[in-house]
């Protein structure tokens, strides 16, 4: 790849790899909890507790899961 597009794509494919990391379920998880969480808010429901625990939950998914292997 030439230079000039590579340092376009640099910032994406660090971005992909900081989200994503080693565990895309853990980011698929926390993105359907915003989505979530963005649809109950827009019904006024208070939902800010849902990420946090999200969050803790799949923490302690991917844990077991990296433990298990």
């Amino acid at each position: 790849m030439d230079r000039p597009l590579s340092w376009i794509l640099a910032p994406f494919r660090f971005l992909y790899h900081f989200i994503v990391g080693d565990d895309w379920t853990v980011a698929a998880a926390v993105f359907i909890g915003l989505a979530i969480c963005g649809v109950l808010n827009a019904n006024h429901i208070i939902a800010w507790w849902l990420i946090p625990l999200l969050a803790i939950a799949m923490t302690g998914v991917s844990l077991r899961r990296h433990r298990a292997r």
